[in-house]
């Protein structure tokens, strides 16, 4: 570890103040306060500071960890390693770089509060994966870390949000299936998106609430169906859309029985990749 580092435990910083008590045997004995999260990270850095004691015969670093496992022990905020502070190979840099900032956007994510085990796992083992990939001699010690360290990450960080599907309307005069021309120039726009992202084209019709419910739900139909016609003329497979009708069922806007309402008559169009 650069001498940076231990010049900072000298210099008395918060994190590891009073450094000649904060040992592995401090640590091994310790009861932690605070959340979950930073009693499980007292646990994984007295287990980190006892496997570099112990096995790596590295009480450098085994203190150095027992004292991050003290201070998430008190409750304190204690926070991945700073690349900076560590004398890391070059080709491991942008690697490292781009996973700590993940793992600090997944524990300000509220990680710490919904998943506490798993992030604290995550972070003492990015730690560790630091540690090893500075010392750069034991391929599979690095290998292990950095692989824990991504199974924990990926449990924190979830999958990511699928943005809902952009609906495209196309309205209707009153009792007609006819595609005008304000319409046509949305459906180009449908056309325009679906040849850049591929996927199924669901055209749904709807009707207001004129008529009887029967006769709507076929003119809704009949509406998303004359809008498939469109679609196919302007080039897109008959077998990439799929209609259906809802009748006057699910209004834009909420009306008696028997209304008129222009904004009602309309068909609803998503583009879906799966």
């Amino acid at each position: 570890m650069k001498a940076v580092r231990y010049l900072s435990l000298a210099a008395g910083a918060t994190l590891l103040a009073g450094c000649l008590g904060y040992d592995v045997d401090a640590v091994n004995s310790v009861e932690a306060v605070g959340d979950e999260f930073t009693q499980q990270l007292t646990v994984e850095y007295r287990d980190l500071a006892n496997f570099e004691a112990n096995q790596m015969g590295d009480w450098r670093d085994a203190e150095y960890f027992a004292r991050k496992g003290l201070a998430a022990a008190a409750g304190e905020v204690v926070l991945p390693e700073d690349l900076a502070d560590w004398a890391l190979p070059g080709d491991s840099i942008d690697e490292l770089t781009e996973a700590r900032s993940r793992l600090l956007a997944a524990l300000d994510g509220n990680a710490r509060s919904s998943l506490p085990f798993e992030a604290a796992v995550a972070q003492a083992k990015f730690d560790c994966w630091v540690e090893q990939q500075e010392e750069n001699h034991q391929p599979d010690h690095i290998a292990a870390c950095r692989d824990e360290f991504y199974a924990f990450l990926a449990m924190i960080e979830g999958p990511l949000p699928v943005p809902a599907p952009e609906v495209f309307f196309v309205f209707f005069d009153f009792d007609s299936t006819v595609v005008t021309a304000e319409a046509d120039a949305v459906l180009n726009d449908v056309v325009a998106q679906h040849g850049a992202t591929g996927g199924a084209i669901e055209v749904v019709g709807y009707t207001d609430r004129s008529g009887s419910a029967a006769y709507n739900q076929a003119l809704s139909l009949r509406r998303a169906e004359s809008v498939r016609t469109a679609l196919v003329g302007k080039g897109v497979g008959s077998d990439q859309i799929l209609t259906s009708g809802r009748g006057e069922n699910d209004p834009l806007v909420d009306t008696p029985d028997g209304v008129r309402e222009p904004s009602n008559r309309r068909a609803e169009i998503q583009i879906v990749v799966r």
